[in-house]
């Protein structure tokens, strides 16, 4: 942290009564060391304001008659989902003793900064470029309600940002109605022949305040862009940027513009800008990673709020990622199909916080509510109707699940969703299967190492039901997971080892002195689903059954793993287990197991007969545990990156079912048995 952050008092007062009410900014200054009380302050206490707001003035004058510091706070430059006047708080704060980042009338914690640093530590400054190229990647701003599935204007054009008539950072630099006219002015002069599009901001366009442009302006070539366009797609197209103190100007500079500035951001005067009235003070040039170092790495003070601590811009880029992604995917609602009662409040939670779901048994009743609502149509993977025509998003539990088993009605922290096909179903091309052959994003090769080190560090798995490992005999132990035959990565994935004793006696044939192990399904020992394997076959051809043994205790004892299409090859994978397929998994055909069965042409070669490229184990970790998933905290109940949830199965405070489902679960597994004495 900053010096000039360390000299703010621990004591903050304030005469605010919306700091009372606003608990992510108590938290974070609580988090950060201080104490934020109403009424006046005491000696050896500070006053803290909101910025430059219209009441800002009280503190500044209770600061000055009792002669001590004034703290000002302003939200971070990535900020939320939705502006702060929604009510959603945001993931970080600058905490300025000095001034506000906006008003170049003093200094303020993030000038400071830019002037005194060195930022020269090459840490922080790859930090920083690996930082803006996955910002950029994921279409991230400081508000996130825009859409990226809008078609950004043809690309030619010169950028004027508008902004809301009175606000504080307009204010501050000086600029009026006028300020605005002679820039706009000075763009159609200075680019004559070129399209010239001014952005209204988000409030002005929603009708909430006002901006300095509106239809009068909008002649001939200038028109204005009022639709929520993605800042990055604008930038993208743009020949020219022109601001007055708009943090789109920032982001210009970070996408390889240099904006023509006419007020005093605190971006302009390090040499990135073209700067009609130059700050005083500022003359030291920057590179835009050194800029984004101070302003995004250094100033800030960023906050977790699924494990409630403060963190680093890597980690509220992971959290920011989690949301945003959820809040695109959901945001025009769904329709769900083919979903288990039992399982409705968990997918209502992941899926349904913009808008709730609507719950439909038929498929077809489903995709005809969706298309007439404009709704997405969210359809169990395993529930799908054969031929279903409409545009659909397929469900199905992730890789790193729960702390119990689905069929104990354990509600999952993992959900995959998938436009084209589904993991398990090689007949069909899966988004996993494009996630795989397509190139990692910026960062993506350090968090799935990072993700892969502490997975196995905690040796999690997908179900994790906990207990030691059994005795096992001595030799080169090959492990034989069960699986459950009637399941559908065997009818779809596997052309002819599809039983587990064919399984068995595939691997024992093919390694008769070594000491198989073979542990049956949960599903299928618990007599719910189909699969077993008669005793005396089993003990022909494996040296120990292993019945109700943890997966994870048994994967770091075991020298290879022999399946048809179960997890637990990918689960080996991960710990550096040779792995040997006979069916097509989603994690064979790319070159990292041995490969018995029939793979998918189409994951070996191009459509022009060329060879695909080959993921390795880390590309396989990020498209698998990161990219394909989406994940949900049922501790802070929002949407979080896979390290939460690493974090909460290797937490026993995980909450866990309620009296319900386990009664459900009872019943379900009386049920399944009672069925199968009828069928037999």
């Amino acid at each position: 942290m900053p010096q000039a952050a360390a000299e703010i008092p621990r004591r903050l007062s304030h005469l605010n009564l919306s700091f009372l009410t606003n608990r992510r900014l108590q938290r974070i200054l609580s988090l950060a060391g201080h104490d934020l009380v109403p009424g006046l302050p005491r000696p050896g206490d500070g006053v803290v304001v909101w910025g430059a707001s219209p009441t800002a003035w009280r503190g500044e004058r209770v600061a000055a008659r009792k002669g001590v510091p004034l703290v000002r706070l302003e939200d971070a430059f990535l900020r939320s989902i939705r502006p702060g006047r929604t009510g959603e708080p945001p993931l970080g704060l600058f905490v300025d003793p000095l001034g506000v980042h906006f008003d170049p009338a003093a200094p303020s914690l993030i000038e400071h900064v830019l002037t005194t640093d060195p930022l020269d530590n090459s840490n922080i400054l790859a930090r920083s470029k690996a930082a803006i190229a996955r910002i950029r990647a994921f279409d991230l701003s400081k508000y996130n309600n825009h859409d990226p599935d809008l078609p950004p204007p043809h690309p030619g054009y010169v950028l004027i940002v508008d902004q809301v008539a009175g606000d504080a950072s307009v204010r501050a630099s000086g600029a009026t109605q006028a300020t605005f006219d002679d820039m706009l002015a000075a763009a159609a002069a200075t680019y004559p022949q070129a399209p010239i599009l001014i952005k209204t901001h988000p409030e002005t366009a929603r009708g909430l305040r006002p901006g300095h442009y509106g239809p009068q302006h909008a002649q001939g070539r200038i028109r204005l862009i009022t639709e929520a366009h993605s800042p990055w797609a604008l930038l993208d197209g743009a020949i020219a940027v022109y601001t007055v103190s708009s943090q789109l100007g920032f982001e210009a500079i970070l996408a390889g513009h240099r904006p023509q500035v006419w007020g005093q951001p605190f971006y302009a005067g390090w040499g990135l800008t073209a700067d009609r009235t130059p700050p005083p003070r500022r003359g030291r040039k920057l590179t835009p990673a050194q800029l984004f170092a101070g302003a995004m790495i250094l100033a800030p003070v960023w906050y977790d709020p699924c494990r409630d601590r403060l963190c680093s811009l890597e980690e509220v880029l992971d959290q920011l990622e989690a949301e945003v992604r959820a809040f695109r995917q959901d945001r025009r609602g769904h329709v769900a199909a083919g979903m288990r009662a039992w399982k409705r409040g968990r997918l209502n939670a992941f899926f349904g916080q913009v808008k709730p779901l609507v719950f439909r048994d038929d498929p077809a009743q489903a995709a005809a509510l969706a298309a007439g609502t404009g709704r997405g149509l969210l359809v169990w993977a395993g529930k799908e109707p054969p031929g279903l025509a409409a545009p659909a998003l397929r469900v199905e539990d992730g890789f790193l699940r729960s702390r119990g088993l689905g069929a104990d009605l354990i509600p999952p922290l993992s959900l995959v969703t998938d436009d084209l096909g589904i993991y398990y179903d090689p007949t069909r091309p899966s988004r996993l299967e494009r996630l795989l052959l397509a190139p990692l994003p910026p960062g993506g090769r350090d968090r799935a190492e990072r993700l892969l080190t502490r997975l196995t560090a905690l040796n999690l798995t997908k179900y994790n039901l906990g207990g030691a490992a059994p005795d096992l005999p001595d030799g080169h132990r090959i492990l034989v997971p069960g699986q459950v035959e009637d399941d559908a990565s065997i009818r779809l994935g596997a052309d002819q080892v599809r039983t587990n004793l064919a399984l068995l006696e595939a691997a024992r044939a093919a390694h008769p002195q070594a000491v198989i192990l073979y542990k049956p399904h949960p599903d299928v020992e618990a007599g719910l689903r189909p699969g077993a394997v008669p005793e005396a076959a089993a003990r022909t051809h494996a040296d120990a059954v292993l019945a109700r043994a943890d997966m994870a205790a048994l994967l770091p004892l075991v020298d290879e793993v022999w399946t048809m299409t179960s997890l637990t090859g990918f689960e080996a994978l991960l710990r550096g287990k040779p792995v040997t397929t006979l069916g097509a998994p989603f994690y064979a055909g790319w070159g990292l197991t041995r490969d018995l069965g029939s793979i998918p042409a189409r994951r070996l070669r191009r459509e022009d007969g060329s060879l695909q490229p080959r993921p390795d184990l880390i590309h396989l970790v990020h498209a698998a545990l990161i990219a394909y998933p989406r994940y949900w905290d049922p501790v802070s109940r929002r949407p979080c990156p896979p390290e939460v949830a690493l974090d909460r199965l290797a937490d026993s405070a995980l909450p866990g079912p309620g009296p319900g489902n386990r009664l459900l679960a009872k019943l379900q597994g009386r049920f399944a048995r009672h069925a199968r004495l009828w069928r037999e």
